[in-house]
């Protein structure tokens, strides 16, 4: 009687046991299965993960090009409103020097204007020119000699450069409306500064249009100014006698 009771503990331990192993199969084939899917999954995975880090990219380009384009909007504010909030011409001549220097980047550069009545320009301000090569801007009048300069004082078009005939990077016509009144040329850009960047083409511009309206109106008032006060010495005098 023990030993049918023993071998039918011994059966049912192995069914037990063929039990847990069948359980431990289908545990393992399910554990398998998963890690295949999560596996086949993997390169979906990478892949979005791939795109939000180009996502991120795009948008961090986007925000560092839309600061630097805000910067550059209100660098040519504060340079409008400069030109315009004075009306002493030497004022607005230290503010396109100003200009010249901080927001474009000149380190040599001569504003020339037209004399009345004269093919002649004054070399009304010159910076890095105590030695000039050229020999162009020498004393206190411009006469000629440059092409790139006499092109933009004859047509009024901007023009760049340097090239085999001049070695100015830029010739800046100042023009209000058929009337060139000068030119702003640049010699040499400071050394941190290679070359004339896309966003300069704006500054130059706006030099040529409101610096040179801004020196047109200090001049009218200047000759204006200068008109009235004689009249008045007149008057005084003639009150006075």
């Amino acid at each position: 009687m023990e030993k049918v009771a023993s071998s039918d503990a011994i059966v049912e331990l192995r069914a037990t046991l063929e039990r847990a192993r069948e359980l431990f199969d289908q545990l393992v084939e399910g554990r398998a299965a998963e890690a295949a899917e999560a596996l086949a999954e993997r390169p979906s995975l990478d892949a979005k993960l791939e795109e939000v880090e180009r996502d991120r990219e795009e948008l961090s380009a986007r925000l560092v090009e839309a600061e630097h384009q805000l910067g550059r909007l209100m660098n040519l504010y504060v340079a409008t409103f400069q030109l315009h909030a004075t009306l002493d011409p030497d004022e607005v001549q230290a503010t396109i020097a100003e200009i010249a220097v901080d927001l474009l980047g000149a380190e040599r550069f001569v504003l020339l204007l037209r004399l009345e009545g004269s093919s002649e320009c004054e070399i009304a301000l010159a910076k890095g020119l105590e030695q000039d090569p050229s020999g162009l801007y020498a004393g206190d009048r411009y006469r000629g000699g440059d092409p790139l300069v006499d092109a933009a004082l004859e047509d009024g078009v901007l023009r760049l450069g340097p090239d085999e005939f001049s070695e100015a990077i830029a010739a800046v016509p100042l023009r209000v409306q058929e009337a060139i009144v000068g030119v702003l040329v640049v010699l040499k850009l400071f050394d941190h500064k290679a070359i004339l960047r896309a966003e300069d083409r704006d500054l130059l511009d706006l030099l040529a249009a409101h610096a040179a309206s801004a020196l047109f109106a200090a001049r009218v008032y200047s000759n204006t100014d200068r008109k009235l006060r004689t009249l008045e010495s007149l008057v005084q005098l003639v009150r006075g006698t």
